[in-house]
């Protein structure tokens, strides 16, 4: 700390009361630039190689696609971002996986999705530095700079920047599954009406995600994936586990797992359905229960955090100030 201290001095004495500051902002304008070069290098792409040697060329057919207007695939939103792929997108395929698994239970299902979280981090963290910089370059009344007024003024509202997004896209995260936890009884109970009434498993899951949309869109829109997914011809055990994954809620993996063992051993899905949403309507039933044993307890820390201070402050002040006029008298004070 008394080194801190030192160099705060020094910087103060040879620069001005912002010395500080402005030693950290060129650090860091420093390390940006050496970074984004390398950064944003390119990586080598096989297909070029193999385009060099053989003589092939996609232009052709890149053209007529370009003069064809109906074409079979569109290119994405944000295909500016792609030169940043290497900067904005995480390298190792197992922190991309798992990036994108993030962003698809938050409900973000865009091929792009990883690269603008990224994107929207990096944006936010530098404007709120900027914008602490100058905040503080405004406020100061030429005073030197402590090195807590500093962390608090510039580095602070940066890190808010940067993590604004994360906790945005955690917290819809955490309402979609919520969604979903709330509606999955309602869904097995009229999944189970559909197929107990003849519908086959995928036209009772397409007739599902069409009611439950008003209220459960999250789950609607998984349902009518699965549908999908099943119409193109995708297997339905891997279909399912998809599902699964992409709603990260126990609910509905227990769910998959019971239709895929229903499935291997030929026994009846009715059944299975049967026992389990009577399962989880007691599971809803046992949550509601908890969250009302737990309001008692709520209830009761806020009544003392509230109540008992003001109430002891009416009972005991004017004894207090009795007191302490007596004890004054005999003082003499």
């Amino acid at each position: 700390m008394e080194l801190l201290s030192n160099i705060n001095a020094l910087l103060v004495e040879k620069i001005g009361p912002l010395g500080p500051l402005v030693v950290v902002g060129g650090l860091g304008l420093v390390l940006v630039l050496l970074t984004l070069p390398v950064l944003l290098k390119k990586r080598f792409d096989p297909m070029d190689k193999f385009r060099e040697t053989s003589g092939y060329s996609p232009k052709p057919a890149v053209k007529a696609a370009k003069d064809d207007k109906r074409t079979l695939r569109f290119g994405a939103k944000n295909d500016k971002l792609d030169k940043f792929a290497t900067f904005l997108e995480p390298q190792k395929a197992e922190d991309l996986t798992a990036a994108k698994l993030i962003m698809l239970q938050a409900g973000y299902k865009s091929k792009d999705a990883v690269r603008t979280f990224h994107a929207a981090q990096f944006i936010l963290g530098i404007t709120a530095l900027i914008l602490g910089v100058a905040y503080t370059i405004l406020t100061n009344n030429g005073e030197p700079l402590s090195p807590v007024k500093v962390a608090m003024t510039v580095i602070g509202p940066g890190g808010i920047g940067y993590y604004l997004p994360k906790y945005w896209v955690e917290r819809r995260r955490q309402t979609r599954q919520q969604e979903i936890m709330d509606g999955f009884p309602d869904a097995l109970d009229m999944m189970l009406v559909c197929v107990e009434a003849g519908q086959s498993l995928d036209q009772s899951i397409i007739r599902v995600s069409r009611e439950i949309r008003a209220g459960f869109p999250a789950l609607a829109d998984e349902y009518e994936m699965v549908a999908h997914e099943i119409k193109a011809g995708k297997d339905r055990t891997t279909v399912l586990r998809d599902m699964a994954e992409r709603a990260g809620v126990p609910d509905v993996s227990s769910f998959v797992t019971v239709l895929i063992q229903s499935a291997t051993f030929g026994t009846s899905i009715a059944d299975a359905l049967r026992v389990y949403a009577s399962e989880m309507r007691d599971k809803r039933v046992m949550r509601a229960e908890e969250k009302a044993n737990k309001l008692p307890t709520k209830l009761t820390l806020c009544t003392m955090m509230f109540t008992v201070p003001p109430l002891l402050l009416i009972m005991i002040g004017p004894s207090i100030y009795e007191i302490s006029q007596v004890l004054s008298k005999m003082t003499g004070i």
